[in-house]
C-alpha cells in the first residue's frame, strides 16, 4: 500500500501546503481512493503523476469546504478527459451536498455516471479496500477511516484516546495537529493534547504523521514535536505535500 499526501494544509493557505487530500493506493492491484478533496488537490493529483483520470473514487471525511472544494472540479476534469464514472462516498449528508452543488452547476448533471454512497462508523468496502469508519470530535459530523493494519486517517478531530485506540496496530496514522500549543482551539488538537491522547491510549502505531497544518505551525515544527514527545515516545513526523509513504 502507498499513501500520497496531496494536501497537508488547512483552510488558511500557506502557499506550500494545499488543503486536505491524500491518495491510498495499491499499485499492483490498480486500485486507489482519494480521501478528501480540498482546494488544490486536483492540481496535486497531476503533480504527483497519479492523475485525475486514474481516480474514480472519492472518500470524504466530512463536508467542510477545505475538504470538498475540488470535488466538482474533479468531476468536470474527468468529464472533459472522457472518463465516464465517479463515485463519491462520505458521511450522512453527502448526497445532499452533491445534489446541492450540482443544482448550482447544473450543466455538469449527467456528464458522468455519478454514484453517491453514505457510510458511517462501521466497516465497508470501497475501491477494493476494506475500510472501517469511526466518529471523531469535530464541529461537523466527521469520520476517521482505517485501511486494515496499514493506515488510519483521523480526518478533522480533537485528540482523544478513543481515536488513538481506533488506530492501534496500524503502520501509520495521519492525525490532525492544526495549531501549536498556545492557540486556544476547539475541534482540533494541539501537540500536547495529541501527545497525551496517544500516550494515554497505550497504542502501538509505527509512525504518526501530523497534518491539517495551519500557518500558525510554520517554523514551529521542532517545538511541536517536543510537546508531543513530552508524553509520547513514538515516531512522529511532518509530511510534505506530494510525499509518498510505503506501507
Amino acid at each position: 500500500m502507498q499513501v500520497t499526501f496531496l494536501g497537508t494544509g488547512s483552510a488558511m493557505p500557506t502557499g506550500e501546503r494545499y488543503q486536505t487530500g491524500l491518495v491510498v493506493e495499491d499499485e499492483e492491484a490498480d486500485r486507489r481512493v482519494l480521501v478528501d478533496c480540498g482546494s488544490g488537490v486536483l492540481h496535486r493529483l497531476q503533480q504527483s503523476n497519479i492523475g485525475y483520470e486514474n481516480v474514480s473514487t472519492v472518500l470524504l471525511t466530512h463536508h467542510h469546504l477545505d475538504h470538498v472544494a475540488d470535488v466538482l472540479p474533479l468531476l468536470k476534469a474527468r468529464w472533459l478527459a472522457g472518463e465516464e464514472h465517479l463515485e463519491v462516498v462520505g458521511p450522512s449528508g453527502t448526497k445532499s451536498l452533491m445534489d446541492d452543488l450540482l443544482d448550482v452547476h447544473d450543466y455538469l448533471k449527467g456528464r458522468v455516471d455519478l454514484q453517491i454512497r453514505e457510510v458511517g462508523a462501521h466497516e465497508f468496502e470501497i475501491a477494493g479496500f476494506e475500510v472501517e469508519g469511526y466518529e471523531t470530535r469535530h464541529s461537523l459530523p466527521c469520520l476517521a477511516y482505517r485501511f486494515g493494519d496499514e493506515f488510519t486517517f483521523s480526518g478533522d478531530s480533537e485528540a482523544f484516546e478513543g481515536l488513538a485506540n481506533f488506530a492501534d496496530g496500524c503502520e501509520a496514522l495521519a492525525h490532525d495537529c492544526s495549531f501549536p500549543d498556545e492557540v486556544d482551539v476547539d475541534n482540533h488538537p494541539t501537540p500536547t493534547q495529541l501527545g497525551e491522547a496517544l500516550a494515554g491510549s497505550g497504542t502501538d502505531i509505527d509512525t504518526v504523521y501530523l497534518t491539517h497544518l495551519y500557518p500558525h505551525t510554520e517554523g514551529r515544527h521542532e517545538e511541536m514535536l517536543k510537546s508531543i514527545r513530552a508524553a509520547y515516545d513514538g515516531d512522529v513526523r511532518f509530511p510534505d505535500d506530494l510525499q509518498t509513504i510505503e506501507l
